[in-house]
């Protein structure tokens, strides 16, 4: 039976709200650690701090160092975390330990760490020291915000969301193959911000013969570039391809080794060969297993339509992202290609997140129904 959920006050709600907003800062930073942010309260002063770059401070330690530089006395504080302090030694030392050596007085925690070396772990020692600890305020918001790191610890793979740029009769390119640009210069950036989130972006040798992207973030600042991949079954892909070179790192998957292999530089492009499935394509499923095993929290996925078809026929994909320009193309590439179906009832399910104007465009996000569970 699920433990109840303690009641908050107001203040309570209004410094949580802060921690998780702090948090926010942590996107494209604190990979593959999660995103957290915590909010010490103290009489009549607050300071607040969040995730640093993995192997630096998390959350706990940066708003102790604000207070400590302020000159506020911490000993009885209220620390409000989006997600339960740590209790391991990774790179850094417990930040459970750090706040029972402040001696605060409260901790109010959004949620559970799903990492099992935490799980309670940490919530469990705070109480062994005398400290107060309430669990469950804004718990989706905090879950939702690292929504990628709860998929890599419990399913051990990355959230995979697809992001496409279409028409209103859902063309992605023309039969041409061109497809630069459908949507207008508000959603590009939009779409790079959806990157940043990312620990890596990927797409299809078809994309990179076709469009030749750099798959990086541009047009909003970022402190780290996400891995870039390419899904390359055959290994064709040229060594002088935008996506491979620097800065970054690039990630090449196949199913069977090619001769070009010894052209990459391997300071900054791997080659890794997964199995093949029966038709000889890079297993997918393998792939973002891999993946998950490399740290990777959010897979932004930027394909054409055949690799697109086939992360959805094979059921990997958890939210859609997808972008529609008020304007018609006719004849033209789909969104994905699979199929056809037989039955009405046997499409692929999702529902609706939201939808918000982005410049002349619409951005819909969905959620394949029944995903978010695990």
């Amino acid at each position: 039976m699920q433990a109840a959920v303690p009641p908050f006050s107001d203040d309570d709600r209004h410094w949580m709200r802060e921690a998780v907003d702090i948090a926010h800062q942590a996107i494209g930073l604190s990979d593959p650690n999660p995103r957290v942010g915590c909010v010490l309260v103290g009489d009549g002063w607050q300071v607040m701090g969040h995730t640093q770059a993995a192997g630096s401070a998390h959350a706990e330690v940066m708003a102790l160092r604000a207070a400590a530089a302020a000159g506020h006395d911490v000993r009885g504080a209220t620390a409000y975390v989006s997600l339960e302090p740590c209790a391991h030694h990774g790179r850094t030392p417990p930040c459970c330990d750090a706040l029972i050596a402040a001696a605060v007085g409260r901790v109010v925690a959004a949620i559970e760490d799903p990492f099992p070396q935490v799980s309670g772990q940490g919530i469990a020692r705070l109480r062994a020291a005398g400290i107060p600890v309430d669990v469950g305020l804004l718990a989706a918001e905090s879950r939702e915000l690292n929504i990628g790191f709860f998929s890599r610890i419990r399913r051990g793979r990355p959230w995979v969301r697809m992001k496409i740029a279409a028409s209103l009769d859902g063309r992605t390119a023309l039969l041409n193959g061109a497809s630069q640009w459908i949507t207008g210069p508000e959603a590009r950036a939009d779409g790079h911000a959806w990157r940043k989130r990312a620990g890596a972006v990927l797409t299809g040798i078809g994309t990179v013969r076709d469009d030749d992207p750099r798959l990086d973030v541009r047009l909003v600042e970022t402190a780290r570039q996400p891995l870039r991949v390419v899904v390359d079954s055959r290994l064709e892909i040229a060594p002088q391809a935008r996506v491979l070179q620097p800065p970054g790192q690039a990630l090449v998957y196949t199913a069977q080794p090619g001769p070009t292999t010894q052209a990459f530089d391997p300071a900054c492009v791997e080659v890794a060969q997964l199995p093949a499935t029966p038709a000889g394509k890079t297993d997918l499923a393998a792939l973002l297993a891999d993946l998950g095993r490399r740290g990777i929290n959010e897979l932004h996925l930027e394909a054409g339509h055949r690799l697109n078809g086939s992360f959805l026929k094979e059921g990997l994909v958890d939210e859609l992202l997808v972008y529609l320009a008020p304007k018609l193309l006719g004849a033209g590439r789909d969104m994905a290609a699979f199929g056809p179906l037989e039955r009405l009832a046997d499409g692929l399910d999702f529902e609706f997140l939201d939808m918000a104007p982005v410049g002349a465009d619409i951005r819909l996000r969905l959620r394949a129904v029944g995903r978010a569970t695990f």
